[in-house]
């Protein structure tokens, strides 16, 4: 999906398919280069991730293992309630092994902060983040980032994975959401 087919929901493109492609491909590079000679286990958190977590997979040159994890601090609501709940554990057995959690984004850093320690408390020999984009001014608790995409403003954003109401994930492009849509 492309910007033209649903420019009358979006106030602009923060990142274009182009810019994002091209980080994540710097990222790959930076991971390959971080994990030469150990093997690692990149950890996407659904349903976000998927996109992030297929690009920055096939852009590696090295071999990794994936696995799949689904959390959720929200309830029904839009509002965090501070119960993390695992909605999909993974399926791996995580003793000594060096893993590498893969975020669309990370807002308040929460329900991330809660992941990692939970993860780590597994007998991994390390617990990375890796995330296309982080909104510095929604944090809430410092949690340290290692592989950042993006930095973007604390605005409604989607596509690339980030969705409203389970719509625009498929959008090849994070883009600024317009408040009529969501008001």
């Amino acid at each position: 999906m492309e910007s033209n087919d649903v420019h009358a929901d979006l106030k602009h493109v923060l990142k274009s398919k182009d810019e994002i492609q091209n980080r994540i491909a710097e990222l790959a590079a930076e991971i390959d280069r971080d994990y030469e000679g150990r093997d690692l286990l990149i950890v996407g958190v659904l349903k976000g991730a998927v996109m992030v977590m297929a690009d920055l997979a096939r852009a590696l040159h090295s071999h990794v293992t994936m696995d799949w994890m689904a959390v959720s601090s929200y309830g029904s609501g839009t509002q965090s309630s501070g119960v993390v709940r695992i909605l999909k554990d993974l399926d791996s057995d995580l003793m000594g092994k060096h893993v590498l959690i893969v975020e669309d984004i990370i807002d308040s850093g929460l329900t991330l902060s809660w992941l990692k320690t939970n993860l780590e408390s597994r007998g991994t020999a390390s617990v990375e983040i890796c995330t296309a984009f982080r909104k510095p001014d929604a944090a809430k608790v410092a949690i340290d980032v290692k592989y950042v995409g993006f930095d973007i403003p604390n605005e409604f954003v989607v596509g690339y994975g980030l969705d409203y109401a389970e719509k625009y994930r498929n959008l090849d492009f994070v883009g600024t959401l317009a408040p009529h849509v969501y008001e």
